[in-house]
């Protein structure tokens, strides 16, 4: 009886072991949203693990906001790139605020204590929304900032997503912050659409982002928020805490790449993929080699 109790209380050890084992050789997953930016962001942080000798798996477009944040929830991912801004919005439904520091520490805490989901430090990225026209409309109605498109709004058209007529940031805010009533409203599902349609004269205003790579290619004035509607949408990682537990170098490595990010450089990255038609895979690669992160 003895010697199966002993035999028994080895297997049960040995057991242990094995699951201890097989717990930290299980691959940190790293996963993404469904937009450009978002899958050069995961091939970045995914990168930045492995060069910390960390086992990765890669599940690029995963689909929206929530989606994301249930498979993180759920465990079919370790990790994405999220947005202040959009959190705030979508996942905290808090109220809406101008101030950086704010609306991170509001989002930081909330995941945590809800979720047990950490958000490490944020980039200088800030992927916020834009109203952009081109210079001759620009030139015409004398527009600089958001107020001045009040005044010309009734006689132009807006293009921009489906969301943007139903977000707290979207159509509505604009009209209570700024009195902005657009003549009409049309609907691009995607980005470069709305640019497309811009350049085309389709529409005379787009919805878009502060990293789009168009906006650094000069041919369109983004209209300044003077009045701080837009809440800022500062990218950052978040991470499950039991998987940074498992691999205590993960976070190092992590901030280090965000530290390196920034609108410019998102542009840059950005326009590598749409415009050189590269893939985000490469794109991510080339940049972490430039920064020393990925030895040539």
């Amino acid at each position: 009886m003895r010697i199966t109790t002993l035999k028994q209380v080895l297997f049960f050890i040995a057991g242990l072991s094995a699951v201890a084992s097989a717990a930290q050789a299980a691959d940190f997953i790293v996963g993404s949203k469904s937009f450009t930016e978002q899958y050069i962001l995961a091939e970045i942080y995914a990168s930045a693990l492995e060069q910390a000798g960390i086992p990765v798996e890669r599940k690029i477009n995963l689909g929206g906001t929530l989606i994301a944040q249930a498979a993180l929830l759920k465990g079919d991912i370790d990790m994405y790139p999220e947005y202040t801004g959009t959190a705030l919005s979508a996942v905290v439904k808090g109220e809406l605020s101008s101030d950086p520091d704010k609306v991170y520490q509001q989002v930081k805490t909330v995941y945590a204590e809800k979720y047990h989901l950490i958000w490490l430090a944020p980039a200088r990225l800030n992927n916020g929304y834009a109203l952009l026209v081109s210079k001759a409309t620009a030139d015409k109605y004398h527009l600089k900032t958001l107020s001045d498109l009040a005044k010309a709004a009734p006689q132009l058209t807006i293009g921009a997503g489906a969301e943007f007529g139903d977000r707290q940031d979207g159509l509505k805010e604009l009209e209570q912050v700024y009195g902005i009533k657009f003549k009409s409203f049309r609907q691009f599902a995607k980005v470069g659409l709305r640019y497309d349609a811009l350049a085309a004269g389709q529409i005379d205003v787009a919805n878009g982002f502060a990293t789009d790579w168009q906006i650094a290619d000069g041919q369109y004035v983004s209209l300044a928020d003077d009045k701080h509607l837009f809440p800022p949408y500062f990218v950052a990682p978040v991470v499950r805490d039991q998987t940074l537990k498992a691999y205590p170098n993960a976070e190092a490595a992590l901030n280090n790449v965000s530290a390196l990010l920034d609108n410019a450089t998102m542009q840059k990255l950005n326009a590598a993929v749409e415009k050189g038609k590269e893939e985000p895979a490469d794109v991510a690669q080339a940049f972490l080699r430039e920064k020393g992160i990925v030895k040539p």
